[in-house]
Parts: C-alpha cells; sequence; structure tokens
C-alpha cells in the first residue's frame, strides 16, 4: 500500500469553532483519500486542535501514523508524544538559522506530503499555503482549505 502524508498547517490563532470541520476533513482524508502518515507542528491553536483530532482520528484508524513536527535540533530527541508514533525532524535543518527554522520545516513537508489541511491565517502560514497551492496546480499535492 502507497504512504500517502498529510502535513497541516495554520495559524496561531485559529478559533476553536473550526474543530467539526477538521475533524470531517481528517476522516475523509484516511477514509476516501488512503492517508495513512500525518504530521502536525506544535506552537499554537491551530497544531493543538490538529493533535486532539488525530488522537481521536487513531482510536478509530488504528493503523494511521502521527508524527510531531520538530523544526528545531534540539527538538527532534523530546519526548514524543502520548499517542504519537515518533517526531519528525527534516533533512537538512541542521543548517537552517533559528529564526527560519519553522518556516523551512513547513516548506520540507509540503514538499514531502500528498496532502495539506490548512487553516490559512495571516503571515507565515499563509505563505505557505500559496506555496502549496502553487505545488498543487503542478498536480503535487492536494489542498484542503478550511473556513
Amino acid at each position: 500500500m502507497d504512504n500517502k502524508k498529510c502535513f497541516f498547517i495554520g495559524s496561531r490563532y485559529t478559533p476553536s469553532s473550526i474543530k467539526e470541520q477538521l475533524a470531517q476533513a481528517v476522516e475523509k482524508h484516511i477514509t476516501e483519500y488512503g492517508v495513512t502518515t500525518f504530521t502536525v507542528g506544535h506552537y499554537g491553536d491551530f497544531d493543538r486542535l490538529v493533535k486532539g483530532v488525530l488522537r481521536e482520528a487513531k482510536k478509530r484508524h488504528t493503523d494511521i501514523k502521527l508524527y510531531l513536527l520538530a523544526p528545531y535540533v534540539l527538538n527532534q530527541k523530546k519526548e514524543t508524544l502520548e499517542d504519537f508514533d515518533g517526531t519528525l525532524y527534516p533533512e537538512g535543518m541542521e543548517t537552517v538559522p533559528k529564526p527560519f527554522a519553522i518556516v523551512q520545516a513547513n516548506r520540507y513537508m509540503v514538499q514531502h506530503s500528498n496532502y495539506l489541511i490548512a487553516y490559512c491565517g495571516v503571515g507565515n502560514s499563509r505563505k505557505i499555503v500559496e506555496y502549496a497551492q502553487g505545488r498543487e496546480k503542478k498536480g503535487l499535492i492536494k489542498v484542503t482549505l478550511l473556513k
């Protein structure tokens, strides 16, 4: 079976009111798109919502894998969160200056994922979504925007 990967990007100020829509999107990615691996960061409201939804999804779909994105070398050894299968530290991040690490790690994930579920805010999350949408036009990734 092909290992289909999904990444998440969203504003650190995401309202909890999108949780149901997020849960439906995750379920669809598992049941309709065949996604088996999900990766999420850990720096804001959106990431917290995603982690909760993924934990619930893993109870129903025990074969899916959940990974925490670690943009900093110090975090790659961080204890894995409960219900997660590990941490992912992207290749080449050792040379990225700390102020650019999250953006670079997010770009790496967009380049190495089949799917992106996003709640578009402003700033860097919007730039990453725009980057992913450019890749989508080339057939390299499928983007799901939550509203």
